[in-house]
């Protein structure tokens, strides 16, 4: 297999490695997590993250399906970050799915992204692009799973549909992403809290994609004002000299350097971020996080 610097991450079509950043139908994905687990298996991928935007309800799927694939499936979250006006996503690994005061956080963070929802069709019915979260959820042409969250892919799937915008892109830059005609961002925890629940609930902390940010004065902010276990280096959106630079953060502050594809499954023909396995690290990085881990999860048992 074909890694990136330090032989540790990257892109390549080649057998093996661990994609530690995927979505699923239980937030904002396409896909089922078990479908996730046969495409990791039809990648050739060792290992697989589940990170679905504050809820862990996929998980299980995940590892039932990973038992038979022989796929190892990495228990994981994305959560939800506000910082200085700016959504900062933070990944959880090998944190405990059980864990009562974790899955409490989680639902009050659903329930903001909920209202955020709300926001954001109102907006867009004000721009004179009716809308309403009953029709974006109606259209999905399922029904909801406990505990699901529908989120703004969705909403922008809503927006291709309706002939609005082409594509998934082009509904993010025009109306829902950052700077959008549409785009609200209500208050949410600081990163540096999301860092501390990930840690009690005995798992690692990764920074998610922080070339998206484009605030690198603000990365570095962030990396040194919190105990942070790793960065997401290898990104779909990232480009090599990104890669570079943020590997080299890394290093700096002995942190842990993860990839992943963020595969939110395709809409329209349009691949969300990126394919699933296009990204990847090697296995040793999985038991690298592990190890993390499981300190956090022995301070819990003292």
């Amino acid at each position: 297999m074909l890694f990136a610097r330090h032989g540790m991450g990257g892109s390549s079509a080649e057998p093996g490695g661990a994609d530690l950043h995927t979505h699923t139908i239980a937030s904002d994905g396409m896909t089922s997590p078990a479908y996730n687990v046969r495409l990791a298996h039809l990648a050739g991928l060792k290992a697989l993250a589940i990170t679905d935007h504050d809820t862990v309800l996929g998980v299980p799927e995940a590892i039932e399906a990973g038992a038979q694939y022989g796929i190892h499936i990495v228990p994981g979250v994305e959560i939800s970050t506000v910082e200085e006006g700016i959504d900062i996503h933070v990944l959880g690994y090998f944190l405990d799915i059980e864990d009562a005061g974790l899955l409490e956080r989680l639902a009050d963070l659903r329930a903001v992204r909920d209202r955020r929802n709300e926001m954001l069709v109102a907006k867009l019915t004000e721009l004179g692009i009716p809308l309403t979260m009953e029709e974006v959820v109606s259209e999905l042409g399922r029904p909801l799973s406990p505990g699901e969250t529908v989120g703004r892919p969705h909403i922008a799937d809503a927006l291709v549909r309706r002939g609005v915008v082409r594509n998934m892109k082009e509904a993010f830059d025009e109306y829902l992403g950052a700077g959008g005609k549409a785009y609200v961002n209500p208050p949410r925890i600081r990163p540096q809290e999301a860092v501390r629940w990930i840690h009690e609930a005995g798992g690692a902390a990764v920074m998610a994609h922080p070339g998206i940010y484009h605030r690198d004065d603000l990365v570095i902010q962030l990396l040194d004002t919190a105990p942070w276990d790793g960065i997401e280096v290898w990104h779909s959106d990232h480009s090599e000299e990104d890669a570079k630079r943020y590997g080299e953060m890394a290093s700096a502050r002995d942190l842990l350097q993860t990839a992943g594809s963020d595969f939110h499954g395709a809409r329209k023909g349009d691949v969300f971020h990126g394919a699933l396995g296009g990204r990847r690290v090697h296995e040793q990085m999985v038991q690298q996080l592990q190890e993390r881990a499981e300190q956090y999860q022995a301070e819990r048992r003292s």
